[in-house]
Order: structure tokens, then sequence, then C-alpha cells
């Protein structure tokens, strides 16, 4: 049988624990705001007034990333990110598209679209760019 003075130093360490999973997870979801893809699909979203009225922006609100999401993918060759967004009249997510062009050693953006609660879809942004004109540098 356990003791009854085991269990505060379990809650206690289980807290410790979580509360520094949470830290990381907060540090890992801001360098996302970080990257290059990141900064270039929301200087689209914050030149595009149609996107910009749906929402209610300005003011503008940024969410953290939710790095569970099986729809935030990056590797070497793209980057694929739901970011959630909101205003004074809607919320929704910001869908980015982006691929590595290894010639330049920088992200190009592909395609930023802007899909709000009420289902209504915003393209911010697409490339004139074909993709495979990307990869031929």
């Amino acid at each position: 049988a356990v003791g009854e003075d085991s269990f505060p130093s379990f809650r206690l360490k289980g807290g410790l624990h979580a509360r520094g999973l949470c830290a990381s997870l907060y540090k890992y979801s801001e360098s996302f705001a970080r990257t290059q893809y990141y900064q270039q699909a929301l200087e689209e979203l914050n030149s595009n007034p149609d996107a910009l009225e749906a929402l209610g922006a300005p003011p503008l609100k940024v969410h953290n990333i939710r790095l569970t999401d099986g729809s935030n993918r990056v590797d070497t060759e793209r980057a694929r990110i739901k970011l959630p967004v909101s205003g004074t009249k809607s919320a929704g997510y910001l869908y980015i598209n982006s691929k590595m062009d290894h010639c330049r050693q920088c992200w190009c953006l592909q395609d930023v679209t802007l899909k709000l609660r009420d289902g209504q879809s915003i393209s911010v942004y697409h490339s004139p760019v074909e993709s495979t004109a990307v990869q031929e540098g």
C-alpha cells in the first residue's frame, strides 16, 4: 500500500513535469512565429482588405499554433501550417503552404487561404510561380 505521504510528492512532481511540458510547447510554438513562411503569410493577410474586413480587423489576433494538430507539418521541403486568427467579427484559420527554394535558401509562399468559422474561404495569396519552377531553381 502506498502511504499518504507519497501523494503530495507525486502531485508536486506531476505538476512540475506538466508545467515544464507546457513551457516547452509554448517556446516551440513561439519559434513558428519567427519563421519566414509565417511572417510572409501574415504580411499577405495584413495587406488583404477583404480578409481583414471579414475578420473585423484591426485588431487582428494571431493565436498559438496547435502543435498536436496534424495539419501542421514542416520538413526540409514544405511547410503546411494551420494558424488560428481572429478579429472582432469572426475567427478562423489561416492555411499556409510554403516550399523551400534550396537554390536561394529561402521559403517561397505557394498559397495562403483564410477559412472562417462560417465556412467562407478567402484566397489571401497564390503564387504566380508554378511549384515545379521552384524545384528547377
